[in-house]
């Protein structure tokens, strides 16, 4: 149960800020209105620092993501009896958490006119729609996160025993340097599970849940975090 528990968590408070740092930015009247891709990527970065550090803690392995929960445990050392609570609780975390954002940010979706960026604070989306370089962007993504992330722990370390702060930071460059085609989603239960909320909340005016993309968010960061464990081992 502690395993679930941490990683429901952590990846709520994940969620919270992350999804929490988007509505800030994009959504009408906001105090962050219009401040900036940056700003979105450090309010991401601190979602990860917070949600490893606390997943960990509450005694969660800290991966935040059914990507690398599925990696490790086809490729990885990994129990492979805590895969199914493990995503569970992190599709739970994501719900949770980005239905808390839109509950704070409510006013503020409410006089929000442009349905897209109502989307954004629960789900990516491509800057421009073209579906093999939108995977192909997530798998790049998700590699660089799990292959980076592998690289800075010790051969003797689990994943999720990495510190938090340098999860955060190689986030942050993913964002930073990556993020530009399709939002880096990296982590399906962050892209899936806010999505559905979406879908199933009452949003004024809140448009598609945009479904016909929402495989991609999915698909990629598995193929990426697995090629990232493949690639690491094999070296």
């Amino acid at each position: 149960m502690e395993h679930f528990i941490g990683e429901f968590f952590g990846t709520m408070l994940l969620l919270i800020l992350g999804s929490g740092v988007v509505a800030n930015v994009v959504l009408s009247q906001s105090k962050g209105h219009q401040s900036g891709w940056i700003v979105i990527t450090f309010g991401w970065a601190m979602g990860v620092f917070l949600g490893v550090f606390t997943s960990i803690s509450l005694g969660g392995s800290g991966h935040l993501n059914p990507a690398v929960t599925l990696a490790m445990s086809l490729f990885g050392d990994f129990d492979d009896s805590l895969v199914v609570p493990y995503i569970l609780a992190q599709f739970a975390g994501a719900f949770v958490g980005s239905t808390l954002v839109w509950i704070v940010y409510k006013p503020h979706f409410d006089i929000t006119e442009d349905a897209k960026l109502k989307l954004a604070v629960f789900s990516t989306s491509p800057a421009i729609p073209n579906t093999l370089h939108n995977f192909l962007t997530e798998v790049l993504g998700t590699f660089v996160l799990v292959f980076g992330a592998m690289a800075m722990s010790s051969p003797s370390d689990a994943l999720g025993t990495l510190n938090a702060l340098p999860v955060a930071l190689l986030v942050l460059g993913i964002g930073l340097s990556l993020g530009g085609p399709t939002g880096y989603a990296i982590n399906p239960a962050r892209d899936l599970g806010p999505r559905l909320a979406h879908f199933l909340l009452p949003i004024k005016n809140k448009g598609t849940s945009d479904w016909s993309y929402a495989w991609i968010p999915v698909v990629g960061p598995i193929a990426g975090a697995c090629l990232g464990i493949l690639l690491f081992n094999s070296l």
